[in-house]
């Protein structure tokens, strides 16, 4: 019978019987009728078999046909659905992504109607998607007529998402297109759906949007330039807050409850979430808004312009793609990746980040951050930098390029720094508990270099040399200063020193810890333009240099123990031990002298195309990245201003950062009309952080924040209002 069947001919009478064609060359057989097991053909050739009595696989099935062009008619009437039922089905996929078309179906058979809709109520949408997608499509046809856009039908959607890769390569393949592709407008605004008091656990997030929207003009500039993809920098908004590491933990968040706060209606499923990714990403649009968002701060004066503090930290690359490598401090090691510099201010808040290949350039990025500033804010802020850019021929890089500095001093004379006289120390300070004696001494530079033609250059400077006398441990450690003439005072130096490192460290240790900051979503490559190495072949001239070397030491030794022989005769007897010891040095010291003079006429890095077995290194797209820390120094920066405004009212200042994140992980309710949308929080229970949580909404509501659309938005502390 099975043998029987496999040798039937498909184009057989018997075998078109119960075929259906419903265009595009597919075709449908169905000889048990539309509710059954389903074998699609294409051009008389089964591609795929499906289970229509499946209500979940029928969707799924019935979406990828639409997906292929068939005939919805034809399609209609073969399965003996309406054309009314079609649409819903790709519409339902369309705007609430895969779960959304399932609806919560639960494949287990043996679990009752009434006990899958008891376990999935929270999954699923309420009221019916039918009538909820006929409003749509009646608001889409009253706007019509005013933009001058019809519903044509719905765009074309796969069900698997494109891989991130192919849309990285397809927009760099097109740069000139996103540099001048117009400001985009968004269909859908925020918070447009109206309803009443609806209980959220993620009503504290909401504190984060006044200063944003008030100060940093937050939506209205993504909104210009990814229109409808304000919506994922929402998400992103909500994971920077809540410390969520990747978009696959927002499958345990409460999607009406969170899609409420973020002003999205309902959180989509995961599917849904990285089509707006990818939307967004492949729009290369992440340089226009973090210049833009970069400049916009310092000419408003959110952050501070007299002390800049620059540091690189790794962003670790897991994947098998063949990228530069970074180096991983706390483990010692060079690891794959790359370096993001990240420049704050004195009170911590993010002024310019830079993610760079490998190991990247912390002395050009330092260089290139005071010109910046110096073209911002017409001159160039001081510098803060730790050992690794110490050295005589930076710090006459930054002298005469007129930079500022202040760093630490490198290779310091710990003896003689425990030498000094207490008396010399005229100067105190107190930071975070400690005291620090201060004495400061004048440092002579004479750098030398050769130039182009050969000729030997000076040049001479004076740095300041600040000794710090930690009295609580006993030790002495020193840094080094050029403040171009500016005469800081001596307490602000050693207080720019001590507030980046160690115990006083205010921004690069816990921003770690409080937002995801490792995290990239979506990685993306194409090939490096920087393709060199270091001299393979050099590296192995050098280790066989080193053996001949320590052969030489070997044979050496053993002539020093050895003592020539002579015959009766008084003459050098022939190939005696001492007699073959010195042939051998010769020899090697030869083949030594050959090989180094190899190694000279060598280049140290070479391009690795001019190799055989070597594969290119692949440069990491960062255009995610930019995006998703383009949010995390958003609310970085917010969380600052936040915790500034709550010194006013709450003046414990051990404690403060804790009732700030006590505030935004409040629960309460939220509710939206035409003029403003509200959101009452939880009161605390101690009083007198309740007194700084509800004097905290007052200051926030008193911003006058607005969004885009004209609603007005409010905060305040009180009992449930339902």
């Amino acid at each position: 019978m099975v043998q029987d069947s496999l040798l039937t001919d498909p184009n057989s009478d018997k075998t078109l019987e119960h075929r259906s064609e419903i265009g595009r060359g597919y075709a449908l057989d169905m000889p048990r009728g539309p509710r059954s097991k389903v074998t699609l053909y294409h051009r008389g050739t089964p591609i795929k078999q499906a289970n229509l009595a499946d209500k979940s696989e029928r969707r799924v099935f019935v979406v990828e046909l639409m997906q292929k062009g068939v005939n919805q008619s034809h399609l209609a009437k073969t399965l003996k659905l309406s054309r009314q039922t079609l649409h819903n089905y790709r519409e339902s996929y369309q705007r609430f992504g895969l779960e959304g078309l399932l609806h919560g179906y639960n494949p287990d058979r043996s679990i009752s109607r009434e006990t899958q809709r008891r376990l999935h109520v929270e999954q699923r949408r309420p009221g019916s998607k039918a009538r909820e997608l006929e409003k749509m499509r009646r608001q889409q046809r009253e706007q019509a007529p005013q933009t001058g856009e019809a519903d044509l039908g719905a765009p074309h959607y796969e069900l698997q998402e494109p891989p991130v890769e192919a849309l990285v390569s397809e927009v760099a393949d097109k740069p000139e297109e996103a540099a001048t592709t117009p400001a985009a407008v968004p269909e859908e605004l925020p918070y447009a759906e109206d309803h009443q008091g609806q209980p959220t656990r993620y009503a504290g997030v909401f504190i984060l949007l006044f200063p944003l929207l008030s100060q940093w003009r937050w939506l209205p500039r993504i909104c210009s330039l990814f229109g409808d993809g304000w919506r994922l920098f929402m998400v992103f908004l909500l994971m920077s807050a809540l410390n969520i590491r990747s978009i696959e933990q927002l499958k345990h968040i409460r999607r009406d409850e969170a899609g409420k706060i973020l002003g999205l209606g309902r959180l989509p499923s995961l599917p849904k979430i990285w089509e707006w990714f990818y939307t967004a990403a492949q729009k290369q649009r992440s340089g226009r808004l973090l210049d833009g968002f970069f400049q916009d701060q310092l000419q408003r004066g959110l952050v501070c312009g007299l002390l800049w503090f620059t540091d690189g930290h790794l962003l670790p690359y897991t994947g098998r793609e063949k990228v530069h490598y970074s180096y991983h401090t706390q483990r010692r090691m060079p690891v794959a990746g790359q370096t993001n510099l990240v420049t704050c201010d004195e009170r911590g808040r993010i002024v310019r980040f830079e993610i760079q290949e490998g190991k990247g350039d912390l002395r050009g990025g330092i260089v290139d951050i005071g010109e910046y500033g110096r073209q911002q804010l017409g001159v160039a802020p001081i510098q803060v930098f730790d050992r690794e850019g110490h050295g005589v021929d930076f710090f006459a890089r930054l002298v005469n390029q007129r930079i500022p500095f202040i760093t630490w001093e490198k290779h310091a004379d710990t003896q003689r720094l425990m030498g000094l006289g207490a008396e010399r120390f005229t100067h105190t300070l107190e930071l975070n508990g400690k005291t620090y004696q201060i004495l400061e001494e004048e440092k002579s530079i004479h750098h030398q270099w050769l130039d182009e033609a050969g000729e030997e250059q000076e040049h001479r400077f004076n740095l300041r040399r600040i000794v710090l006398w930690n009295q609580s441990s006993n030790r002495r450690a020193s840094g080094l200063c050029w403040d171009d003439g500016r005469e800081l005072e001596l307490e602000m130096i050693a207080r720019g020193i001590l507030s980046r490192w160690g115990a006083s460290e205010n921004t690069f240790k816990h921003i770690q810890e409080r937002h995801p900051y490792h995290y990239h979503p979506g990685f993306g490559v194409q090939i490096s333009e920087d393709q060199e190495i270091a001299n393979p072949r050099c590296k192995e001239l050098a280790t066989q240099i080193q053996s001949i070397e320590t052969r030489l030491g070997r044979c050496r030794k053993q002539l020093c123990n050895t003592q020539p022989r002579y015959n009766k005769d008084g003459t050098l007897r022939a190939n005696c031990k001492h007699q073959r010891l010195q042939q051998e040095i010769r020899e090697l010291e030869t083949q030594q002298k050959q090989l180094r003079d190899e190694k000279a006429g060598l280049a140290e890095r070479i391009d690795v195309n001019q190799l055989q077995d070597y594969r290119s290194f692949q440069k990491i797209d960062n255009e995610g990245k930019n995006l998703f820390d383009f949010v995390t120094t958003s609310v970085w920066n917010a969380r600052r201003q936040l915790i500034d405004w709550l010194a006013d009212v709450y003046p414990k200042e051990s404690d403060r950062v804790d009732l700030f994140y006590a505030i935004l992980h409040s629960h309460g309710w939220i509710r939206s009309d035409p003029n403003e949308v509200v959101v009452r929080l939880e009161p605390l229970q101690q009083p007198r952080r309740r007194y700084a949580q509800e004097q905290l909404c007052r200051k926030l509501t008193g911003l006058g924040a607005k969004i885009p659309g004209g609603k007005w938005l409010r905060i305040e502390v009180g009992e449930s209002p339902l």
